[in-house]
């Protein structure tokens, strides 16, 4: 091995690492939201409930729950080990990853920097440590890049790609874009290998046909797709530029929609800089080998045919679908394209002024969010609040919000039989986001209207600006005979949570 291959794999060796560092970065340092809280609830049914609760939530396939089932099994339901189940994933997908450039014969300075995109982008930190799908959905994405690529160029592993993709589409719906991508390449580029590719379609459509049957008899209990995606706005033009700024940006992404939607001091910069480098390597597009024409337009296909199909289905079906987080697999193939892209512009002092400039503004994002307050979100309102209750007193909780009925029954559902949780619906000037609601086939939570609040002492839980006596709830109760007690808080720079005692006055 030569000196500059044996430094560009130390440098790839201490890319990895940092890959992997960062993926552990603040894991613990925030609560469960509510996706989350719905994984995790699924996952402590049996195997057999599980399959139909998912089943009714309509919108993902079952197999990430049944692995974080066997996953809690093993370890409990610690914050650390639940977020570390899709930390686990997204660490293993740096096998399939380094697999896949090797596929494609990148040295290892361009394997360094493509990883090195990948290792410090923001959302798929985020993604990294959410107890939800998209860990895996990148993994299995990755293995079958991978494997397909091989099947392009060898002809072999086309059984092991079928298997790897009936997992994927069992992981996520858009992983059959995936399969979509693998099938327009082969057309695209060998199409004498299109019937081996259209029988592995056919056999992932009938392993999934099981799937499709239950969903479907679970749509005939209780349909409301527009429950689940009706809020998710069709793309526009803003919507591209944002996900392009998530494909590139690091350390930083949008938690919630009080924060800003990037860092534009580092991902303007960033991008310029990408597409200069894109534009200077197409110049000599000419000079690349057959085999190095292939690769790129494969991976072409793999990046943009899963964006094109996700904005167009979004803007021709009834809801739209459009997702970062659903598209995290396209980074993979982006990220190799960029550093395809800087390593080989055929003005070498400009791949180091590029790299260079590259370096420079990471390290200022970094610099950036370790200075950073961690942010305070309200959804971590109801598990603090909930801390402040007697898990062994009974209580009656009222609530006005779906989402505030959720968590709290999760904070409390190992002292559930001690604890009454009731929606109220219908009270005036009090909003509810829709987009969170009870999941369907979930009884734990009554539901009643304002007439049913009663009792002569219980709790209520809701969330508002400021604690106001004149503003709903309390005003309402009030207006009932009732007292209001002393609030416990949690504060967010947003709306505040309130978990407020309430009593009947004496007559």
């Amino acid at each position: 091995m030569r000196s500059n291959d044996k430094t560009w794999l130390i440098i790839f060796a201490l890319v990895c690492v940092a890959f992997i560092a960062l993926r552990f970065w603040n894991l613990t340092a925030s609560c469960l939201w509510f996706d989350e809280i719905f994984s995790v609830h699924a996952a402590g049914m049996d195997f057999q409930n599980l399959v139909w609760f998912v089943a009714q939530d309509l919108i993902h396939p079952p197999l990430f729950y049944v692995l974080l089932k066997i996953w809690i099994m093993i370890g409990g339901e610690s914050l650390f080990w639940l977020r570390f189940f899709s930390v686990f994933f997204s660490v293993i997908s740096l096998v399939p990853f380094v697999f896949l450039c090797r596929e494609l014969k990148l040295n290892y300075s361009t394997i360094s920097l493509a990883l090195f995109f990948l290792a410090a982008n923001g959302c798929l930190i985020k993604y990294a440590q959410e107890v939800r799908m998209y860990s895996v959905l990148l993994f299995f994405a990755l293995f079958s890049m991978w494997l397909f690529v091989r099947f392009l160029h060898l002809g072999k592993n086309i059984w092991i790609l079928t298997l790897v993709n009936v997992l994927l589409v069992y992981t996520h719906y858009f992983g059959w874009l995936v399969v979509l991508s693998e099938i327009t390449a082969i057309i695209v580029l060998q199409r004498i290998k299109i019937r081996q590719i259209l029988i592995m379609f056919g056999i992932l459509l009938l392993g999934f046909a099981p799937w499709i049957f239950a969903v479907w008899k679970a749509a005939q209990v209780n349909s409301n797709l527009g429950q689940n995606i009706g809020w998710i706005a069709a793309p526009d033009l803003a919507t591209i530029f944002q996900f392009l700024f998530d494909l590139i940006e690091p350390f930083y992404y949008q938690q919630s929609n009080i924060e800003q939607t990037s860092v534009f001091v580092i991902t303007i910069p960033l991008l310029l800089i990408i597409m200069t480098a894109f534009t200077l390597y197409l110049i000599d597009w000419n000079s690349e080998t057959t085999e190095e024409k292939q690769n790129l337009i494969l991976l072409t296909i793999l990046t943009k045919l899963p964006i094109l199909a996700a904005l167009i289905s979004s803007w021709i079906l009834p809801y739209s679908v459009w997702g970062t987080r659903h598209l995290i697999f396209v980074f993979v193939p982006f990220a190799i394209l960029t550093a395809i892209a800087l390593t080989k512009i055929k003005v070498e002092p400009l791949i180091a002024i590029f790299t260079g400039l590259v370096f420079v503004l990471f390290g200022a994002a970094y610099f950036l969010q370790t200075k950073r307050e961690m942010p305070v979100y309200i959804w971590c309102a109801w598990e603090n609040l909930a801390s402040n209750l007697d898990k062994n007193k009974p209580a009656k909780i009222y609530v006005f919000e779906d989402l505030v009925a959720y968590d709290l029954w999760f904070a409390l559902r190992d002292a559930e039989k001690n604890f009454e949780i009731i929606k109220v619906n219908g009270i005036e000037d009090l909003q509810e986001d829709t987009a969170y609601f009870l999941p369907r086939g979930f009884e734990k939570v009554q539901k009643t209207d304002e007439n049913g609040i009663t009792g002569e002492r219980f709790y209520i839980a809701y969330r508002d600006s400021v604690f106001n006596e004149k503003h709903p709830p309390l005003r309402n109760l009030i207006n009932k005979g009732y007292q209001i007690g002393e609030p416990k808080v949690f504060n967010t720079p947003g709306l505040k949570g309130f978990l407020v005692e309430v009593w009947k006055s004496p007559n």
